[in-house]
């Protein structure tokens, strides 16, 4: 868990924490970004989580496949090859 700054929003805060691991390839190419994992780790509600998800597909750091999960882009324009 992280040490919020209570005169920000916590979804901010964790947004940047994970668009950083993102950009500094902690999180490579093709991460799963596990909204649970995210949960957990950051000790938020689900709501909060997909503020933060939304906010990095806006940005083009992660796509998502509805029923498989999200995932750190390679570049903006990425898709992925669905089977």
């Amino acid at each position: 868990m992280i040490n919020y700054d209570p005169t920000r929003p916590k979804w901010v805060q964790i947004y940047e924490v994970v668009r950083a691991r993102v950009e500094s390839g902690e999180y490579p190419p093709r991460y799963l970004i596990s909204e649970v994992q995210m949960e957990g780790e950051f000790g938020v509600a689900r709501v909060t989580i997909r503020k933060v998800t939304a906010k990095l597909r806006e940005d083009g750091l992660i796509i998502t496949i509805p029923g498989i999960g999200s995932f750190v882009a390679q570049d903006k324009n990425e898709t992925f090859e669905q089977a």
